[in-house]
């Protein structure tokens, strides 16, 4: 199957679409990963101003919530390093049979 040489410069631009969307995940990402470590940071940071067995109703839910974020941010940066690497395998595939329909 013949490619011609449009198609496969529309294929590489929709694949530096993908890349793109890729990277944008990945920065949502590492907000999504850093704003538990915020949270735990305050609370490290204020310790000394309450006991944390008197609002353990509180800290458990916390604690619970902050595990999921920085699962999700994990899984999301993963998926998007992953993706990124996909996207750019592909490309290079792409320029060589760009390069070799050249030659």
């Amino acid at each position: 199957m013949d490619k011609s040489k449009k198609d496969i410069q529309d294929e590489i631009s929709l694949l530096l679409a993908e890349k793109r969307t890729s990277l944008a995940v990945l920065r949502t990402a590492i907000a999504v990963f850093t704003l538990p470590l915020s949270v735990f940071t305050i609370l490290v940071a204020t310790s000394k101003f309450y006991n944390a067995m008197d609002l353990l109703h509180l800290i458990i839910p916390l604690i619970i919530i902050c595990s999921v974020l920085i699962t999700m941010g994990l899984y999301l940066i993963y998926r998007s390093f992953n993706r990124i690497r996909i996207v750019d395998a592909d490309i290079k595939a792409l320029e060589n049979i760009l390069l070799s329909s050249l030659l």
